[in-house]
C-alpha cells in the first residue's frame, strides 16, 4: 500500500507513484490519496494506519516543518517515506538563487489558468468572423470592423489574456446581425484603418493568392464605401473606434484591454 500525502490535491505524487508501479506488477501495489494535509495530527492518524500494513508514503508537502515532521514519524515506525517534490525545489533554489514560495496549490491554480485561457482562445476560435451571431452574448468583447483590419489576430492575443472576444466583419451588402445591437454597452468596440493603408494591405493580400489586384476587393473606391458604411454602424452603436493605422497587433489589443478595464467611450 503506498499512503500519499499532500497539501494540495496530491495529483503529482500518484502521477509519480503511478508511474514508479508501472515497473512491478502494479496489480498488487494500491494507493490511499490523503490531500490538503496541513496538521500534524492528520499526518500522525495516516501514518499509524500505514503502519499495520506492509506501505510506502510519498509525500508532497512544501512546508518543511510539516515535511520535517512526517520523516520523523514515518522512521519512528520504520515506514519509507520518498519526498515528492522537495529535491526538486531545492535543486532548483540551488540553481536559480531564488527562494522558493513555498505555497500550497500553485500547480493547480497554474493549471486553472491555463484552462482558462484555452476556454477563451477556443471562444475565439469558434466566434471568428461573425461565424455565429448568438456568442456574441457571451463574449467579454466584440470586435466589429471591414476586412483586414486585424480583428482576428487581435482577437486571438486577447485569448491569451483570458478574454473572449468574439468580431463580426462589416460589409455594405451583409445587414450586421441584430444580436450585434443586443450586446451591452461598452463591450463592443470598432476597429478602422485609414483608406490608403488597407487598399495596400488588400493588395498585397490578393497576390500571396495569386489574383488581381484589380478585383473589387482592393479597388479604392470600394474600400471607401465599406469604411463609410462601418464608419455608420460604429455610430449607431455608439462604441468606440480604435485606429489601428500603422499599428502592431499588440498596440491595438493593449488599447482595447484599456477601454475593456477602464470603460473608455472613445479611443484616438
Amino acid at each position: 500500500m503506498v499512503y500519499i500525502i499532500s497539501d494540495s490535491l496530491g495529483e503529482t505524487a500518484e502521477l509519480v507513484v503511478r508511474a514508479a508501479a508501472s515497473q512491478f506488477d502494479s496489480g498488487q501495489i494500491s494507493m490511499l490519496r490523503f490531500p490538503y494535509v496541513s496538521e500534524r495530527e492528520q499526518i500522525t492518524c495516516i501514518l499509524d494506519e500505514a503502519s499495520k500494513v506492509p506501505s510506502v508514503v510519498a509525500y508532497t508537502l512544501v512546508r518543511q516543518p510539516l515535511r520535517d515532521f512526517l520523516l520523523a514519524e514515518a522512521q519512528a515506525r520504520r515506514i519509507p517515506a520518498v519526498d515528492v517534490l522537495g529535491p526538486m525545489v531545492e535543486a532548483l533554489a540551488s540553481v536559480t538563487r531564488v527562494t522558493p514560495r513555498m505555497e500550497p496549490g500553485l500547480l493547480h491554480r497554474l493549471d486553472e489558468d491555463y484552462f482558462r485561457k484555452m476556454e477563451a482562445i477556443e471562444f475565439a476560435v469558434k466566434y471568428d468572423d461573425g461565424k455565429d451571431p448568438r456568442g456574441l452574448a457571451l463574449a467579454d468583447i466584440v470586435l466589429i470592423g471591414v476586412s483586414r483590419t486585424s480583428k482576428t489576430p487581435v482577437s486571438m492575443y486577447l485569448a491569451h489574456k483570458h478574454i473572449k472576444t468574439a468580431n463580426v466583419p462589416l460589409v455594405p451588402e451583409v445587414s450586421p446581425p441584430e444580436d450585434l445591437f443586443a450586446v451591452c454597452r461598452g463591450k463592443t468596440v470598432g476597429l478602422t484603418i485609414s483608406a490608403e493603408q488597407l487598399t495596400q494591405i488588400r493588395a498585397e493580400r490578393l497576390k500571396t493568392m495569386g489574383l488581381t489586384t484589380r478585383a473589387n476587393y482592393a479597388d479604392p473606391k470600394r474600400i471607401l464605401q465599406e469604411l463609410a458604411f462601418a464608419e455608420r454602424i460604429m455610430r449607431e452603436l455608439g462604441c468606440p473606434v480604435i485606429d489601428v493605422t500603422n499599428r502592431a497587433v499588440e498596440e491595438t489589443a493593449s488599447k482595447v484591454l484599456e477601454i475593456y478595464s477602464k470603460g473608455d467611450r472613445y479611443a484616438q
